[in-house]
């Protein structure tokens, strides 16, 4: 594959530079993100966690001192090549393809021209400018495949989520990760100088069902900002957003398509409703915006919901940021996370960093992010008639609820972006070392 790589792209200025070793201080990452902008809100389109533990892990790296410039596809004429994020963070915005209308579906064939974008990029630079790549999601791997061979620096990549994955726990109807996904994550795992995963489970996941090299895989859990992330009082937050204070609070955050199973909590929050001692005193909160394959039927929700005569119960709220993500958080009595499968979960931590419970399945990184019977409560499986009784068990029972937002809080201060950015950057040393000690031993 390497051979492959360095005939489709020949050297540049980039070529023979000295790869840092554990004696040179990193200066500069260069972070890439094709599909989705940083500077995008979560919560609809092509914007979820792998958004929010971009703009973090930037931060927190520039904080430690490694300059970050993170590339992205430009998706509008009105946006300029480069937009400062932070002090120390720049986003680049590379133009590949059309500005709108492109689903993520179609950015494969627009790949060769974002690596030309970034290629061209530190060409205006003197040789080595970048230490280290930073791929994010497989579009971006194989992107990062290409400028490894180019500038002769280490590739580290995050998948985010894997393809073989996500077939093997398909919502009910929903579209298979096509095979030419799946190729390219081969490749890229094959070719990556260090894999990071967020869990043990990933961890296992990427050399089991890739073939990765343990050796090359670095388990380093996401964080949350634990000072945007804090406990308030419910009812000052319901009234905030116009919410009833009376009210026994749901809410589900993140993309509305059938792999976060937002159809299950309306299910189970219809059967709450035969429930007497619940009926009438629910309201649940759906924030966020249609995405992925949610897009081919992007009404769906809205119809279940009238279906199921939930039009007084459920309410749907546009993506917000960060600020108004807290608030929500601390409005409600649970945060619920029915998903098929999450690579780790950040809206879990971030719930319970603002004290309130989740319920949640039990997939992929959930069990990390979530300390059962502690801070929340694991569910196997997606049975609506099972999610209503582990929700009316909680909501009929206040001292269960107050016992599991004692412990939310605790649970999330184990996690935080300081040690995230620490871990990644002590996995950006070793792969310039290796790297390093390879280039040596061949010269």
């Amino acid at each position: 594959m390497k051979a492959e790589g360095a005939v489709l792209c020949q050297r540049t200025s980039g070529e023979g530079s000295d790869v840092p070793s554990s004696e040179d201080a990193l200066q500069r990452v260069a972070m890439l993100s094709v599909h989705t902008s940083p500077l995008d809100p979560p919560g609809g389109g092509d914007a979820g966690g792998m958004n929010v533990y971009i703009v973090e892990t930037a931060k927190r790296l520039a904080g430690l001192g490694v300059e970050v410039e993170i590339f992205t596809r430009a998706t509008s004429s009105d946006q300029p090549p480069v937009v400062p994020l932070t002090e120390g963070v720049h986003v680049r915005h590379v133009t590949a393809g059309p500005f709108e209308g492109l689903a993520k579906g179609d950015l494969p064939a627009q790949l060769c021209a974002f690596t030309a974008g970034v290629l061209r990029a530190e060409v205006h630079h003197e040789p080595g400018w970048y230490d280290v790549i930073h791929s994010h999601y497989w579009l971006s791997g194989q992107v990062g495949w290409l400028a490894r061979e180019r500038w002769g620096v280490p590739l580290v990549h995050s998948a985010h989520t894997l393809a073989r994955v996500k077939n093997a726990l398909l919502a009910e109807g929903d579209e298979p990760e096509p095979l030419a996904r799946v190729i390219g994550e081969e490749q890229v795992v094959a070719e990556a100088d260090r894999l990071i995963a967020s869990t043990r489970d990933e961890a296992r996941d990427l050399v089991r069902l890739y073939g990765a090299d343990i050796a090359t895989v670095r388990t380093i859990a996401p964080g949350v900002d634990l000072d945007m992330f804090t406990p308030g009082p419910a009812p000052g937050a319901r009234r905030r957003l116009g919410l009833r204070d009376d009210a026994l609070t749901l809410l589900f955050v993140g993309r509305i398509q059938p792999l976060k199973a937002p159809d299950v909590l309306l299910r189970a929050a219809a059967l709450l409703q035969d429930d007497p001692a619940l009926a009438g005193r629910l309201q649940l909160v759906v924030l966020g915006a249609p995405s992925g394959t949610g897009l081919a039927h992007p009404h769906y929700l809205e119809s279940l919901r009238d279906e199921l005569d939930l039009g007084d119960v459920v309410q749907f709220r546009p993506p917000v940021g960060r600020a108004g993500v807290a608030d929500y958080y601390r409005a409600a009595d649970l945060t619920v996370v029915p998903s098929y499968n999450e690579s780790f979960g950040l809206v879990a931590l971030e719930s319970q960093a603002c004290g309130t419970p989740v319920v949640a399945a039990a997939v992929g990184g959930l069990p990390t992010a979530i300390a059962d019977d502690v801070s929340g409560v694991l569910v196997d499986g997606h049975e609506p008639q099972h999610w209503a009784k582990v929700l009316a068990d909680l909501l009929r029972t206040p001292s269960l609820l107050d016992r599991l937002a004692a412990g939310t809080r605790a649970h999330a201060t184990r996690f935080s972006w300081d040690r995230t950015a620490e871990g990644l950057l002590a996995a950006y040393r070793e792969a310039a070392d290796d790297l390093h000690a390879q280039q040596v031993a061949q010269s």
